[in-house]
């Protein structure tokens, strides 16, 4: 996994994310809404692994070779929870319910926080978002959500309300161009 350093665009956000971590002012949710490729997973990874970093540098960056980042990493952390679905265009109720809600009680393993990514948030039904907002209304103070979406207009105005949105834009392809003339050294 790479580092806020090798994420292309974003620099708002990465700012954001680093100046939370820093001065332990992390909100108990985030939304990450963006196109599809835009760089979400990542973020949302990252911002994660530097949360539960043991070892973490003065700007909020996780340090990459500690316990926890390694195994954030080889995707193996035991607080960084990714909720799947069985069913391919929704996240039922019992997905929400059996992943999340009767999970996040259950305090940290190892690290100050429990994390939990949900991936395509916006394929959440309306009883698994309901089922939610219980948690998202009266969050333990260990947890952390990443609801990442494409359509975050999908999403009810209860669960939005209650959380940070980033909005992740698109990248132009010239700063892609740029990134990746450095890292490949073309002259």
């Amino acid at each position: 996994m790479s580092s806020f350093k090798d994420v292309v665009g974003h620099k708002n956000i990465i700012k954001y994310i680093e100046s939370a971590v820093q001065a332990d002012a992390v909100s108990h949710a985030y939304i990450l809404n963006g196109e599809r490729g835009s760089g979400k997973k990542l973020l949302a990874n990252l911002f994660a692994m530097s949360l539960q970093c043991q070892d973490r540098d003065e700007n909020g960056e996780a340090c990459g070779k500690c316990q926890s980042c390694k195994q954030a990493q080889s995707g193996n952390q035991p607080d960084i929870i990714k909720v799947t679905h069985e069913k391919p265009n929704t996240i039922s109720v019992d997905d929400i319910r059996t992943q999340l809600n009767n999970d996040i009680e259950i305090k940290p393993y190892q690290g100050p926080y429990k994390i939990y990514i949900v991936p395509e948030a916006d394929l959440m039904t309306t009883q698994a978002q309901n089922a939610l907002l219980k948690t998202l209304e009266e969050p333990p103070e260990y947890a952390v959500i990443f609801l990442l979406t494409e359509n975050a207009e999908k999403l009810l105005p209860t669960i939005t309300s209650r959380c940070v949105m980033l909005k992740l834009r698109n990248i132009r392809d010239k700063l892609i161009r740029k990134y990746l003339m450095e890292k490949l050294e073309v002259p």
